[in-house]
């Protein structure tokens, strides 16, 4: 169950990453500690299928959900998601499977509560979370960010252009900007253009009154579409994590799994 859920080419990359073991110190200190293979079984499981921490099925995944959730608080606060996301698009400069030179960047809700949360100004003013990513014209997610539901979208796009990693992969500078990037309506303004045009990077934002029809969206729905991607991970389509840490940190582990489809030689 644990090499289905987290296969060898995941679990190779996790594992340099993860924080080293505190010593035993006594001489009988109790019972050993879960092996760290088993633990992202149970996360990733968690992830799939949205269920509570307390119904993982222990005899299948190897560890309790407790232990499980203990493992994800443990690594989402020594940074272990984060840099993980952040190998994955070299790895896949270096295929020819990543393409800078258009990025898409949008938001879309989750629903229920916790930190990072406030009223949806769309939705009756139920409370929720807003999950903003940038993407590559594949709609490979570059940067990711957790927001409250009452948080305009354009607050994340200069936090989601400088979150890109500097991404090597083939020789040369290593690739950090998009060439232009393409954005709906709830970026239009014009502050937010001239910013972009510092970094280089030309916007291609649509104009709020104009009539429908640009042609952007022939080049940004890849963004829409990594969204559907995102959310066919339960766990995030609707947030339970009270934590905003926790939950950034399986939607940066969804990012991952997402990123390490697309290379041919992975699950």
């Amino acid at each position: 169950m644990a090499d289905d859920l987290v296969p060898d080419d995941l679990w190779e990359r996790i594992a340099p990453l993860l924080p080293a073991r505190p010593p035993r110190r006594h001489r009988f200190p109790g019972r050993k500690p879960v092996d760290d293979r088993v633990a992202p079984a149970g996360i990733v499981y968690v992830l799939c299928t949205g269920v509570a921490w307390a119904d993982v099925p222990a005899e299948r995944i190897g560890c309790s959900g407790v232990t499980c959730r203990r493992r994800l608080r443990d690594w989402t606060e020594a940074g272990v998601w984060p840099r993980l996301h952040a190998a994955l698009p070299a790895e896949l400069r270096s295929a020819g499977l990543l393409g800078m030179d258009d990025c898409s960047i949008d938001g879309s809700r989750a629903l229920k509560g916790g930190a990072h949360t406030g009223p949806s100004p769309v939705d009756r003013a139920r409370p929720g979370s807003k999950h903003h990513v940038i993407v590559d014209r594949h709609g490979i997610p570059l940067a990711v960010s957790l927001t409250g539901g009452n948080r305009h979208d354009v607050t994340q796009l200069m936090p989601l252009l400088d979150a890109i990693p500097r991404i090597k992969g083939l020789r040369g500078r290593p690739l950090h900007r998009p060439r232009r990037l393409f954005a709906d309506r709830g970026y239009d303004f014009d502050t937010y253009r001239r910013l972009i045009r510092k970094r280089g990077i030309t916007p291609k934002i649509a104009r709020r009154g104009a009539p429908h029809g640009s042609g952007l969206g022939k080049t940004r729905w890849v963004v829409e579409r990594t969204f559907a991607w995102l959310h066919q991970f339960k766990r995030l389509r609707i947030r339970y994590e009270i934590r905003a840490d926790l939950h950034q940190g399986l939607l940066e582990l969804a990012c991952t799994i997402i990123c390490l489809r697309r290379l041919p030689t992975a699950f």
